[in-house]
């Protein structure tokens, strides 16, 4: 389980007299359950990288806290790693190594003997359908075969806890069916807590259980994809996203010619 409690952390842009404070996280809040994909949706700059950023324990918040499995993530970091798998928009290769080493390498990371992690590596690629790819140097690897590597690298030491940000992000049809696919059987084989970044309406209703809407760097809404729509008053999802993300001022102004 991921608890996200008011959550803030800003920014300073510019120097000088330039100097200007962006407030990207101002009030963020969710619960993602295990066995339950969370999606968390919003529109770009609505804080929801900065928002797994913290979680994965690359930034520090400015206030509010984030807990993985009842660990805070600021206080024992570590710790909270070790129950969380980070699938993060810059997948990060080693473009030299092939994707067995890759895999390997994040595993021994983690305290997996060579023997277990080569274990485990193996037994992703089956999982994940990528065994012809083990054995290739992630140079020059398509957009779906790194993200498949970079999913795997994620999963070697087996955490209870996924956190996945825009993960779709230039793949084709057919790789984002296998990432659905792959997230599906995580959460009813393996009863895996997922957390689903996105701004893709369409995703969101084809893989999530519990949506988290933000926007302007805050929670405005949270629920089933059914008790949104009843919330906003709306049938298509498209349009419940509309309603509830963006002001009365801002939908008129997206309107206008």
């Amino acid at each position: 389980m991921i608890e996200v409690h008011e959550l803030r952390k800003q920014f300073t842009q510019g120097r000088g007299r330039k100097a200007r404070t962006v407030a990207a996280v101002q009030g963020v809040s969710f619960t993602a359950a295990d066995g339950r994909i969370t999606g968390l949706l919003g529109p770009n700059g609505a804080g929801k990288t900065t928002t797994l950023r913290i979680a994965a324990a690359l930034i520090e918040p400015d206030g509010g806290s984030v807990k993985v499995d009842g660990i805070e993530v600021a206080r024992q970091p570590m710790q909270a790693l070790a129950r969380m798998g980070v699938l993060s928009d810059a997948r990060g290769l080693y473009p030299r190594l092939t994707a067995r080493e890759n895999i390997v390498y994040y595993g021994r990371l983690h305290g997996l003997t060579p023997a277990a992690a080569a274990a485990r590596a193996l037994v992703l690629a089956r999982t994940l359908e990528m065994e012809p790819l083990l054995d290739r140097r992630t140079e020059g690897f398509s957009q779906g075969e790194r993200m498949k590597t970079a999913l795997a690298r994620a999963l070697v030491h087996d955490p209870p806890n996924i956190v996945l940000d825009e993960p779709t992000n230039g793949l084709d049809v057919l790789a984002t069916r296998s990432l659905r696919q792959t997230l599906r059987r995580l959460r009813d084989d393996e009863g895996k807590c997922i957390v689903f970044s996105s701004h893709i309406m369409q995703e969101v209703e084809r893989l999530c259980d519990h949506v988290v809407v933000v926007s302007h760097g805050r929670t405005v809404a949270a629920g089933t994809l059914a008790e949104l729509s009843a919330q906003s008053g709306q049938t298509d999802f498209e349009e419940t996203f509309v309603q509830l993300a963006f002001s009365a001022d801002e939908r008129q102004a997206g309107a206008q010619p």
